[in-house]
């Protein structure tokens, strides 16, 4: 019952304070805190509850090659939602993320390697996202905006963590980074007729991703030793790690 709960309500609790601090803060902080490990560290918790240690480092450091495929989902729907409406851009994005995943799940590297990928690639889509332009007034939000953006997160913890038995660590580690949480927020921005506000989200979700790396990287070497506190330790150096990007960039 705890973890059903857990894939429920946990993740989707996450996505909506992100999604609402950004709405006070601006897009970039929305893109920042969404690129956090609000989906995947509840995904990652949920699986070392119900598969341990050893299959958690696995997927974490699996997690680390996913973060490979969600630089590439920023740059893909930035661009894409200057040309296309948002049910395009959004089928293509995740089209190409899917198609980045089976690549990199025929990779076996360990954690610290995983980290020199995610960073690269982050650092990569950074110079080939399109020059932000000024942003216009934003629409008023819709009032089935929030739960959309919960059921669609639960929906996606749920699926991944219950396949997970089948799917192995690497896949679990692959998927549980998939940008449903960064899909729904960039989606709805898209679809409020703002493409600037959907570059400058998406610009502050790749700054997001050098704390998501963190976190990844600290539960795949710290997980066995630690336990479950493992989240705890992982998840302030995310922050701290997306604070000091942020001011740096």
């Amino acid at each position: 019952m705890v973890v059903l709960l857990l894939k429920l309500f946990l993740a989707p609790v996450l996505v909506v304070g992100s999604t609402l601090a950004g709405r006070r803060w601006g897009p970039g902080v929305a893109g920042i805190l969404v690129a956090l490990p609000v989906v995947a560290g509840p995904v990652l918790f949920i699986t070392f509850l119900q598969h341990g240690a050893e299959f958690t480092a696995e997927a974490s450091a699996a997690s680390l090659l996913g973060v490979v495929s969600l630089a590439v989902f920023a740059v893909v729907f930035a661009r894409a939602a200057r040309r296309f409406a948002w049910p395009v851009t959004l089928a293509v994005s995740w089209l190409v993320v899917l198609a980045v995943d089976a690549g990199l799940s025929w990779l076996d590297v360990p954690a610290l390697a995983g980290l020199g990928l995610a960073v690269a690639a982050t650092v990569a889509a950074m110079a080939a996202m399109p020059e932000r332009e000024p942003a216009g007034t934003a629409r008023p939000w819709s009032r089935w905006d929030l739960p959309g953006r919960a059921v669609a997160t639960a929906a996606l913890v749920v699926a991944v963590t219950s396949a997970s038995s089948a799917l192995g660590p690497d896949w679990t580690g692959l998927l549980a980074p998939f940008p449903v949480a960064l899909s729904v927020v960039a989606g709805f921005v898209h679809a409020g007729g703002e493409p600037a506000m959907v570059a400058r989200t998406l610009a502050g979700a790749l700054t997001g991703l050098f704390g998501f790396s963190a976190f990844c990287l600290g539960v795949s070497v710290l997980v066995q030793p630690l336990g479950g506190y493992a989240f705890a330790v992982s998840t302030v150096a995310a922050v701290a790690t997306a604070v000091l990007a942020s001011r740096l960039r």
